[in-house]
């Protein structure tokens, strides 16, 4: 299929387009990632906006529950949502497990929604890093709502902040110190907060760590782009459907405001720019790594460095350096 058909199908709505496409923007090969560029900015044209919702929390905070419940309520008013679910790679064989389609396995044959599980590969920030080219793909499908579920919660899994409208922070309560555990990073780009599991005997537990949060949000320094009250913190039970609705009304009031106030279009523009950045250092990096006088020059460096002939930061200046002569 060549790029011009593929995209038409894409704007038509195919999943399997989509799937397709998803895959060619992931591939490493180098004549895939030529047309992957290519599909792209053809795609870029569109005008199609879904809003981006990033999704990061704690292992066993039931994100994958989560996920499926309020994505259920959102096609049930008729909108098309898209879930982008990374998993983390082995570091030893780089495989994952990519096991989210099973487990939202209601959402998984809802015809309005399409979920894609992506491995992390090497990229950090708990996400894949081609996430945002796959979230640029759901948009032009036409889809509604794009959840971006990272890989898990710590000082790295912030990444999906700069390619998320708003970022959600899902939390288990009495989870034991949390506010060390969970530290303040990722606090500060949280626009919501929601504490999960407040049913059953949990929902007292979970009652008290959602008052802790919003005290806790309350001692961090005003954010120009939030309105009154915001970034809160609200209780939700996944496992019974209780609260979603009210924290989707949340998210639709901040996502509101914010465009009407220029700083949804300003948010994308500066991610926009991010991620051009980071496209050209990995980039840069892919050529050093091609190199072979410059392989060459890092493997005699790297020896040195092994032997204690000469220090890390030396070593790193000599070959930026060579670079640069």
């Amino acid at each position: 299929m060549d790029i011009a058909e593929l995209a038409d199908r894409i704007r038509a709505g195919e999943r399997r387009a989509l799937a397709r496409a998803i895959t060619l923007v992931e591939s490493g090969r180098d004549d895939h990632r030529a047309r992957a560029v290519a599909l792209l900015d053809r795609l870029a044209g569109s005008g199609r906006q879904a809003l981006r919702i990033g999704l990061s929390g704690t292992p066993g905070v039931g994100k994958s529950t989560f996920i499926e419940s309020f994505g259920m309520m959102l096609t049930g008013q008729g909108l098309r949502v898209a879930v982008l679910a990374v998993d983390p790679s082995s570091a030893r064989s780089g495989g994952s497990i990519l096991g989210d389609k099973t487990r939202m396995e209601r959402l998984t044959r809802e015809p309005n929604a399409f979920i894609r599980p992506s491995p992390s590969q090497t990229a950090l920030g708990g996400v894949a890093r081609r996430t945002r080219d796959a979230v640029a793909l759901c948009e032009a499908a036409g889809f509604d709502i794009v959840l971006i579920e990272t890989v898990g919660v710590g000082q790295s899994e912030t990444m999906v902040a700069e390619m998320a409208d708003l970022f959600i922070l899902l939390l288990a309560p009495a989870g034991g110190d949390e506010l060390q555990g969970v530290k303040r990073g990722i606090m500060e780009m949280a626009d919501i907060i929601l504490v999960n599991k407040a049913d059953g005997d949990l929902k007292p537990a979970a009652m008290r760590t959602c008052a802790d949060y919003a005290g806790a949000l309350r001692l961090l320094r005003k954010r120009p782009q939030d309105p009154e009250g915001f970034p809160k913190a609200m209780t939700v039970s996944a496992l019974e459907e209780e609260g979603l609705q009210n924290a989707w009304g949340e998210m639709q009031a901040l996502a509101a405001w914010r465009r009407e106030n220029g700083h949804f279009d300003a948010r994308r523009a500066e991610q926009a720019r991010h991620w051009f950045g980071e496209e050209v250092r990995l980039g840069l990096l892919a050529r050093l790594e091609k190199d072979p006088d410059a392989r060459a020059r890092m493997d005699r460096l790297g020896a040195a460095v092994a032997r204690g002939e000469i220090s890390v930061s030396g070593a790193a200046a000599q070959m930026l350096a060579a670079l640069s002569g």
